[in-house]
């Protein structure tokens, strides 16, 4: 993750975690059967935050090796703590700039990174490179614009009520890139062959408005640094307008899609 960038800001692990990480691992399931990678092989999980796409790779697809890097230090101390496997590690790293050989790692892949990363193109160059002949590389992204619903639903609110907030708002802050064209276009860019792409759609249940509004509390990412920089009034104006707009089930519960875009290709078997 790239924390230079106007509210970018990425230092608790417990707060990603609640905000979008518990969601990251559902698209993570779907994903990883996606990609077919067989067991026993070496992967590279670049931007892995808090471990959940790590930890998902660790459950479903038997690996010899995960290897995880992110440039938050807050994040990798999380990892380590809580992904307690013995084939994973995890370290301080660039995703523009990778501290491994060519060819090194079988299977490459990223979770809700790619947008964060200054220089896009560069870091799947670097994925690319450092993946084996034949190897895989995909990574997935929210739909900032239309599909990742307890976002989108947030920024809409929040710029009804100040249209200075659109300037933080993911949806078009990453229009260009998290869309599936953006995304083949990037990896055929880099050479890689075989490239598809494909919508991955989950379920996020809340149990009831609190526990969609709690995690906005947490100051990790645009929306939640957003909610911090407002004073109470603003604060409880905008709870307020998100409120009246939810659907609320019988139960009490609230449930929203979330939608994020994958992508796959493999290097070039030469």
């Amino acid at each position: 993750m790239d924390a230079g960038r106007a509210g970018d800001v990425w230092t608790s692990g417990d707060a990603y975690e609640s905000y979008v990480g518990r969601w990251s691992r559902a698209v993570a399931r779907v994903f990883l059967d996606w990609l077919a990678v067989a067991d026993g092989r070496r992967w590279l999980d670049v931007g892995c935050g808090t471990g959940a796409l790590s930890e998902e790779i660790l459950e479903a697809v038997s690996p010899v090796a995960v290897v995880g890097i992110d440039l938050s230090p807050a994040y990798i101390a999380y990892a380590r703590e809580h992904v307690v496997d013995h084939r994973a590690r995890f370290d301080v790293g660039d995703a523009r700039a990778l501290r491994f050989p060519s060819g090194h790692f079988d299977a490459v892949v990223s979770g809700l990174a790619l947008n964060f990363v200054p220089e896009p193109a560069r870091a799947v160059a670097e994925f690319a490179r450092v993946a084996s002949q034949g190897g895989v590389v995909g990574l997935y992204v929210w739909d900032y614009t239309d599909g990742m619903a307890l976002m989108r639903r947030f920024w809409d609110a929040a710029v009804a009520l100040d249209p200075a907030a659109r300037a933080l708002d993911e949806g078009p802050r990453f229009a260009d890139i998290c869309r599936p064209e953006a995304l083949t276009g990037i990896f055929t860019g880099v050479g890689l062959e075989q490239v598809d792409a494909r919508a991955i759609d989950v379920l996020t249940t809340f149990v009831d408005f609190d526990d969609f509004w709690r995690p906005f509390l947490g100051e990790q990412g645009p929306a939640p640094v957003y909610v911090a920089s407002l004073d109470e009034e603003r604060r409880a104006a905008l709870r307020a307008r998100l409120r009246a707009d939810f659907p609320v089930e019988n139960d009490g519960s609230i449930r929203l899609m979330a939608r994020a875009y994958a992508v796959r290709g493999r290097r070039a078997a030469t």
